[in-house]
């Protein structure tokens, strides 16, 4: 992923194949916490009811998950890293009508 800078490796493995990690920079982590819209809350219900995807709210929790890995690419930048190894999403409810999504792993430096 790249955003305004260094191109960062983004992996859910704990080891990049044919690189070598040269330095653990530790965890780093993005969250974002968004909450349902009235309008949004019809709209899903109406659908519902006669079924299908709900994409009001897969718009949201995409939103969501985007902010969230955002945040994290610029912790890993930060700390000089190139690479965030065992990447984990977690979701949860916060409130009523709210959820957190997380993005968490750990940075570190490839070699070339």
């Amino acid at each position: 992923m790249s955003t305004s800078g260094t191109e960062i490796l983004i992996t859910t493995s704990d080891d990049v194949p044919n690189r070598r990690i040269t330095s653990v920079l530790g965890l780093v982590r993005g969250n974002s916490v968004r909450a349902r819209h009235v309008g949004r809350d019809i709209q899903a219900g109406i659908r519902s009811v006669f079924g299908g995807r709900v994409g009001v709210y897969a718009e949201l929790l995409e939103q969501s998950r985007e902010e969230a890995l955002v945040d994290m690419v610029a912790q890993a930048r930060n700390k000089g890293a190139n690479c965030v190894v065992a990447t984990r999403l977690s979701t949860s409810q916060v409130m009523s009508g709210a959820a957190e999504v997380l993005e968490y792993g750990t940075a570190v430096v490839l070699s070339d």
